[in-house]
């Protein structure tokens, strides 16, 4: 997978926006400029990280009384249970995003999106696991060419997600 030069542009406000709440928040993080990739396996390989390490980012839609985007963070080897996910907000079932609503809310494309919901209205729901063994998070940082390792502590306190068993246990 490539990135066009236009894309880089396009996806480095959500870049900036994540850098500057992270220096806002005294994170402790690193960026790393890499090729472009949005696959979880290929990309904790470039990293350097463990796959588990991944923070994978899915925007979905809740389905129920009134639709709501949700971004459900899990990590990169993990899949995610649809029915498990709409129950951890009250709904029946979530579905993933269309990808062309997902980069309209996000501002990145997919595999971009990073684990934040920096978007108005974009409620943010981690998986436990993702915490479970790990000190520090990777992942992409609003573009396919730099990712972003950050603790895990960092992450909680500045994202403050809604942490709920989101993952299939298959």
């Amino acid at each position: 997978m490539t990135i066009t030069d236009r894309d880089a542009q396009d996806q480095a406000p959500v870049f900036d926006q994540l850098v500057s709440l992270l220096d806002a928040g005294n994170a402790s993080f690193r960026v790393l400029e890499h090729p472009a990739e949005g696959q979880s396996e290929a990309v904790a390989r470039i990293r350097g990280t463990r796959p588990e390490q991944g923070a994978k980012a899915m925007l979905c839609v809740v389905k129920g009384a009134a639709p709501a985007p949700v971004l459900a963070v899990l990590p990169g080897p993990a899949r995610l249970d649809f029915r498990k996910l709409g129950e951890a907000i009250g709904a029946k079932k979530a579905t993933l995003a269309d990808p062309a609503l997902a980069q309209e809310l996000t501002g990145c494309v997919m595999g971009a999106v990073p684990p934040f919901a920096l978007s108005p209205g974009i409620r943010l729901i981690a998986d436990p696991a993702l915490f479970s063994s790990n000190l520090e998070i990777a992942f992409n940082a609003g573009r396919l060419d730099r990712s972003i390792v950050l603790a895990v502590d960092d992450y909680l306190r500045i994202a403050r997600p809604q942490v709920a068993d989101i993952t299939r246990g298959d």
